[in-house]
């Protein structure tokens, strides 16, 4: 599973992840910056450092899970 990380620093300068699961791709860099700062400027989300004030990063992470097959 694929899913892009929206990275934030809040009023303390923690760092503060927003995930959204199955971007689509090719990811669109101006757009993913243009979200960012709106949801900055409309001050959507908060977290326990404060608001959003700037935008730190944005990635793409792809998780791979396995089964493993045990005997009961």
């Amino acid at each position: 599973m694929k899913r892009i990380e929206l990275l934030f620093k809040n009023a303390e300068g923690n760092t503060v992840t927003i995930s959204l699961d199955d971007p689509i791709e090719p990811v669109n860099p101006a757009a993913v910056s243009q979200a960012m700062d709106e949801i900055i400027a409309q001050n959507v989300f908060t977290s326990s450092g404060g608001d959003l004030v700037m935008k730190h990063g944005a990635r793409i992470v792809e998780r791979n899970v396995t089964e493993i097959e045990i005997e009961a």
